[in-house]
């Protein structure tokens, strides 16, 4: 047998082929049932990884007017494009949409800080302070004044 830390994508394999065969005895259950608690969790992860970033480019355009341009655009457009695949791709993530926003605008403020220069308190404290919606952060059409 395989150890799952020493060689993972083998241990993946063989884990794979025995439940193939129907050797369910052989499989090492709990570390089975971590794995796949760990695949959901980094599939909210990649959503609030993309909503972090969307937001830190939203909270940039709109604070740094000067600077705005195509690249910041782009990403924005990037960024709402992956966040539509990681909830098309993972409907059951839905109902913890708002919870997952709130944690990815919390760390959004602090990037978008550190990449600007600017203050933490010029930006909003909470998502619900900007005036947004996550209807327009989601909409392809919305960028903020």
């Amino acid at each position: 047998m395989i150890d799952p830390n020493k060689d993972y994508y083998g241990w993946t394999q063989e884990t794979v082929e025995k439940l193939r065969q129907g050797k369910f005895s052989e499989i090492n259950i709990e570390h089975l049932i971590e794995e796949i608690e760990d695949m959901g969790k980094s599939e909210r992860r990649e959503l609030e990884n993309r909503l972090t970033v969307l937001l830190v480019y939203l909270l940039k355009w709109r604070y740094q007017p000067n600077r705005r341009g195509r690249s910041w655009a782009l990403t924005i457009k990037e960024q709402r494009v992956r966040v539509s695949r990681v909830i098309r791709d993972n409907p059951s993530l839905k109902p913890q949409f708002f919870g997952i926003c709130v944690e990815a605008y919390e760390s959004a403020v602090i990037i978008a800080a550190r990449k600007t220069g600017l203050d933490e308190s010029i930006f909003p404290a909470t998502f619900e302070q900007t005036g947004w919606t996550w209807e327009q952060v989601l909409n392809p059409e919305f960028l903020p004044e």
